[in-house]
């Protein structure tokens, strides 16, 4: 993806929330001056648990089609604070017909929250043992507590407010009828290591650097630790 490309759907991304009343967290606005000037130490969590800006075509160079823009608000602690935070909490935007690819995590339990816009379709499947798509089991989840079961492959639609609750091992794809704001609570969430995409898809975006950072993505945060 070129930068200028990140940019330009960050800029649009901001005023969809702004159009859904959501307001990110300060430092999500600060431009990429802004974080060179602060000191990394005073910012371990966000730099170490990668929360903020993260969007990715999955490398296919298909956004429009394949893609998604994501902001993590929050994803557990640190050694270095008082506390522990076991819980991850992201915004998640998908297009009209934009298709986040199916995967599934190993640990991670979460739910996925219609938060406002369109409808969310997710086209949901269990694993098989040995990782493949289950064509064949009926898959149970819960929408707001409610118990649900669909035919292998079947199609659930969230409409603003509506949630559901995902296991582990469940393969989930989804998309939007209009454009949708998501949110998703979680477990902690490790995109390296707990995502397992059905097509082996490359989470992360190969970026043409054509323009100047507007915001950072988490994967512009190593640039500020090595400074």
């Amino acid at each position: 993806m070129k930068r200028s490309e990140i940019n330009r759907l960050i800029r649009e991304t901001e005023a969809f929330l702004d159009s859904q009343n959501w307001k990110l967290p300060e430092w999500g606005y600060w431009s990429w001056e802004d974080w060179l000037r602060r000191n990394p130490d005073e910012l371990g969590e966000i730099l170490t648990k990668e929360m903020g800006w993260d969007i990715t075509d999955f490398a296919l160079g298909d956004f429009r089609n394949k893609g998604m823009v994501l902001f993590t608000v929050r994803n557990g602690s640190t050694p270095a604070t008082s506390y522990e935070k076991p819980y991850c909490e992201k915004l998640l935007i998908v297009d009209d017909q934009q298709l986040c690819l199916a995967h599934f995590h190993w640990d991670k339990i979460e739910d996925i929250i219609n938060r406002g816009g369109g409808t969310l379709k997710l086209r949901l499947n269990n694993a098989n043992a040995d990782e493949s798509l289950d064509e064949t089991n009926p898959v149970v989840v819960y929408v707001d507590g409610i118990r649900t079961e669909l035919e292998a492959g079947g199609v659930l639609s969230l409409k603003p407010g509506q949630s559901v609750t995902l296991p582990q091992r469940n393969y989930h794809s989804f998309w939007g009828e209009g454009k949708v704001l998501i949110g998703e609570v979680s477990k902690i969430n490790d995109d390296h290591t707990d995502n397992r995409f059905l097509d082996d898809s490359p989470r992360f975006p190969v970026i043409d650097e054509d323009e100047p950072i507007y915001r950072p993505l988490i994967g512009d945060y190593v640039k500020l630790t090595a400074k």
